[in-house]
């Protein structure tokens, strides 16, 4: 949860935000039955010693380890069986082991998503559902901008657009999405600055972004253990200097890999537990960061009549 995703909002910055997979959310292929709300705390720690200026991938004594936790509130209701609507509050805090940085920590952009699902048929053996998702981010404080790797985030209001595509056979299931982020101009404590040319103004504007996620793995009502692929790719920007710190329009490229389980604990599958973890292995102006994350989720059904789970899990 960047993170998280995070996600959450989809951002990747250098200070090594991981895009957030978990289960019920924008990038899954789980719906909320109508009248249903669930809603619960999660806890993410990413760190990252390593990272890539441009394409070189090295390490800086003065920054030590960076480190990221991020604690966030997360929630989804079913408007129906086939329409969502999502939210995501996370709170980040980040550090460096080594070097004069002081660390920064604060609410960062509150996202807002609307997830319909159009499609659900038999197709061959299994099930396969179609569902588009938009989303939106606004920064929810005035944090500073101008502190890469430690800001904790870019400060930029965002649009995105998601496609989303998912075949199940018994408790076997493919997930693919592909999503395009439009971000508005970000500003700085500052009335000029320089990226590749002098700029007599305190705006950036930041480029665009797009975002391709693949999992697969098993899925029933009690359980769902999947593997995460995770490719993110700033459509523009500039790599980082020499020996420079980061600036928020640098493009900043990401593929992740990772695990996520979701447990049901109890009989009534109002109460789950959610956690996994992801590394990055490709990067340009990123952390090569490192994350795990847990949470737990309480389902609150605004329902006169208990609603049952069906056998694919795909709803709860």
């Amino acid at each position: 949860m960047k993170y998280l995703l995070s996600i959450l909002s989809i951002a990747i910055a250098v200070t090594g935000l991981p895009l957030m997979s978990k289960a019920q959310t924008d990038l899954d292929a789980i719906m909320m039955e109508k009248k249903q709300f669930c809603v619960g705390p999660m806890y993410n720690h990413s760190s990252w010693k390593n990272y890539w200026e441009g394409t070189l991938k090295r390490d800086n004594q003065n920054l030590g380890t960076v480190s990221t936790n991020t604690f966030a509130v997360m929630g989804a209701y079913g408007i129906t069986g086939k329409l969502n609507a999502l939210f995501n509050v996370p709170y980040i805090k980040t550090k460096a082991s080594d070097g004069t940085l002081h660390s920064m920590q604060g609410f960062q952009d509150l996202s807002l998503f609307i997830k319909w699902m159009p499609v659900e048929q038999m197709l061959g053996p299994g099930t396969f559902s179609l569902y588009t998702i938009g989303g939106a981010s606004i920064p929810l404080s005035n944090y500073v901008v101008d502190f890469l790797p430690l800001s904790i985030g870019l400060h930029s209001k965002t649009l995105s657009a998601r496609l989303l595509l998912d075949y199940q056979v018994n408790n076997i299931f493919v997930t693919g999405s592909a999503t395009y982020v439009v971000r508005d101009n970000t500003k700085l404590d500052r009335t000029s600055y320089y990226d590749t040319q002098s700029h007599l103004t305190n705006e950036v504007s930041m480029p665009d972004a797009s975002n391709f996620n693949f999992r697969a793995g098993y899925r029933s009502s009690k359980l769902i253990a999947e593997a995460v692929l995770n490719k993110w790719t700033t459509l523009g920007g500039f790599d980082i200097t020499r020996n420079n710190m980061p600036f928020p329009s640098n493009k900043m490229n990401a593929t992740t890999i990772g695990a996520n389980v979701k447990y049901v604990v109890t009989a009534n599958h109002n109460l789950s537990l959610v956690g996994g973890g992801n590394t990055t292995v490709a990067g340009r102006n990123v952390g090569q960061a490192t994350a795990f994350y847990g949470s737990v989720f309480y389902i609150l059904d605004f329902t006169r009549k208990t609603t049952s789970t069906d056998k694919s899990g795909k709803t709860n």
